[in-house]
């Protein structure tokens, strides 16, 4: 990360209409949060096809005693907190510098942090659903009860609770996707954040944003599919590299 690429953000931020803001697993890692891809991630330890859409369909009770196990992977005792690049993040936004941020992470701490407008790709561990009458909850309860032998968890209308969360096999809600695909077209900068741009369609919004003439900034630790897309690469930890773009600023 050098000075010089990060005036170069800086002044394009300062500069732009509408900028929006892509994050990945490594925004959330700062906050102890393990990545699920690559050396040691919880797909290492856990099988992704144990939470197939197809699986709940066909063993809700064997689904939701390995969703429990895959809860307590993720988060254990940790009650994860903010870190310094959500902060950052949502300081741009109420500077004005950040119109939204997209999110495949699923773990609400854009929310805490404060920023307003957050558009989340793959759904969020905080709430389930009903997967027959929609009834939407928070989860902690839910797998609570999970936990206490509640196997596989119902609603009140006979119909089976689920993570409110993209499941292998499903799509992305079209909503979610509708307005990332609009933002992502329509913004003059668009950074990619602590993402390996490797899961799609969620990696293929950066070029859609980098061919509708925005520009292109990634900061990861990892090269990604997309940095020849990018005007700018940060090789950088995002905690560091966000909070100095909002000192420029």
């Amino acid at each position: 990360m050098t000075d010089e690429t990060l005036d170069a953000v800086t002044e394009a931020l300062g500069t732009a209409e509408t900028a929006v803001a892509l994050t990945g697993a490594g925004v959330s890692t700062a906050s102890g949060i393990p990545s699920f891809r690559g050396e040691d991630g919880v797909w290492d330890r856990h099988d992704p096809m144990d939470f197939h859409r197809r699986r709940l369909d066909a063993d809700p009770a064997g689904f939701w005693a390995d969703r429990l196990s895959l809860r307590e992977s993720i988060y254990g005792d940790l009650d994860p907190e903010p870190n310094a690049a959500h902060e950052a993040l949502a300081r741009l936004e109420a500077a004005g510098h950040l119109d939204a941020v997209l999110t495949q992470n699923i773990d609400g701490l854009h929310d805490a942090a404060g920023t307003e407008r957050v558009v989340e790709l793959h759904g969020t561990h905080r709430y389930v659903a009903c997967d027959d009458c929609g009834d939407r909850r928070p989860a902690d309860p839910v797998f609570q009860r999970a936990g206490d032998g509640d196997l596989p968890p119902r609603c009140d209308c006979g119909g089976v609770y689920r993570p409110d969360v993209v499941l292998f096999g499903e799509a992305l809600p079209d909503a979610a996707m509708n307005e990332a695909q609009r933002l992502a077209r329509d913004s003059d900068v668009f950074l990619a954040v602590g993402s390996s741009l490797s899961v799609r369609p969620a990696s293929l919004l950066p070029k859609l944003a980098a061919d509708a003439g925005a520009t292109l900034a990634v900061i990861n630790y990892d090269e990604t599919p997309r940095d020849g897309d990018a005007a700018f690469v940060l090789r950088s930890d995002v905690t560091e590299a966000l909070p100095a773009l909002v000192e420029r600023l």
